[in-house]
């Protein structure tokens, strides 16, 4: 990793990189999602190939890895990728952007508050229970699993949930169905059959720990653009990884000092700081085949509710 000098990394800062870069196998791909969907698709969604390889170089990255990487993802459906002489420009395919889309609503939006008392459940038929890939993605839309064939949802509406499973392999003859329980009580019950609450809790106070002391580190200095990306994109990576995890249940059924609350506010508060040096870093560092990136869209200033300038 090239870096002036004269302006070392932070400890805590250092202590992130080495974290990451300590991870075996080193997983080029989770982190390429991260800054294709934080930085890349709110400045037109493509970039070269050559941008990614510089940009990815400073966490450790090598270029054989990313070139690995990308490929994957795009014989995946994540990416596709279009040519000009031996240069090469990588953007999101439709579902791959409509994935990213989804994954950003649930990243950077804000705690559902009010809840209207009523679950979504999914009914799957007897043949379908066995398949590993469609729990993992159920689990990933945000359902909990109340037996091998029951999931249940209390945020999304059966038509949003309808639309989801249109999008997934092995659903047909699956239920759709309304529920309510007919109490708090029972509710809670069900949320604590349907996710571990106090895994969750501990991945989300781990996360505070280590980016509590970044933020502190970071607080009374200038924050020099590639430092600011390279915690901005941490920051982002290790907070999806987790927050993907969290069914955003609605605060009624969570317990009073849950810490995925401050988890939220800590990474509003620190993406903000760095999100302009960032943002300059990205500018600096990456670019279409025949152009520079775009400015980042309003969307990206929208995150968290809202970033200040």
């Amino acid at each position: 990793m090239r870096r002036d000098s004269s302006r070392p990394l932070p400890p805590a800062v250092r202590s992130l990189l080495r974290r990451f870069r300590a991870q075996r196998p080193l997983r080029g791909g989770s982190l390429l999602i991260t800054i294709f969907g934080d930085s890349i698709a709110p400045r037109g969604g493509a970039v070269t190939l050559g941008s990614l390889i510089r940009l990815a170089a400073p966490f450790g990255l090598t270029e054989r890895l990313v070139r690995t990487s990308v490929a994957r993802l795009a014989s995946e459906g994540w990416l596709a990728t279009c040519r000009s002489g031996r240069r090469s420009e990588y953007h999101l395919t439709r579902s791959g952007a409509e994935r990213f889309a989804e994954a950003t609503r649930r990243i950077y939006g804000e705690h559902p508050s009010g809840w209207s008392g009523t679950w979504t459940l999914v009914l799957l038929p007897a043949a379908r229970w066995r398949p590993i890939a469609l729990r993992q993605e159920l689990t990933w839309l945000g359902f909990g699993q109340l037996t091998p064939a029951l999931f249940a949802h209390p945020a999304c509406s059966l038509r949003q949930a309808s639309r989801w499973l249109r999008r997934l392999r092995g659903t047909r003859d699956t239920l759709v169905l309304p529920g309510a329980s007919g109490g708090i009580a029972v509710d809670r019950e069900l949320a604590a059959r349907g996710w571990d609450l106090s895994l969750q809790a501990r991945r989300y106070r781990g996360f505070i720990a280590r980016f509590a002391r970044v933020g502190k580190a970071l607080a009374a200095r200038r924050v020099d653009p590639e430092t600011a990306f390279l915690v901005r994109t941490l920051l982002i990576h290790e907070y999806r990884r987790i927050h993907l995890k969290d069914p955003q249940l609605p605060l009624a059924l969570l317990p009073g000092d849950w810490a995925g609350r401050s988890a939220y506010r800590l990474c509003r508060r620190l993406y903000a700081r760095l999100f302009p040096a960032a943002e300059k870093h990205l500018s600096e560092c990456a670019r279409r085949l025949h152009r520079s990136l775009p400015r980042a869209n309003a969307g990206a200033r929208a995150r968290f509710g809202g970033i200040s300038r």
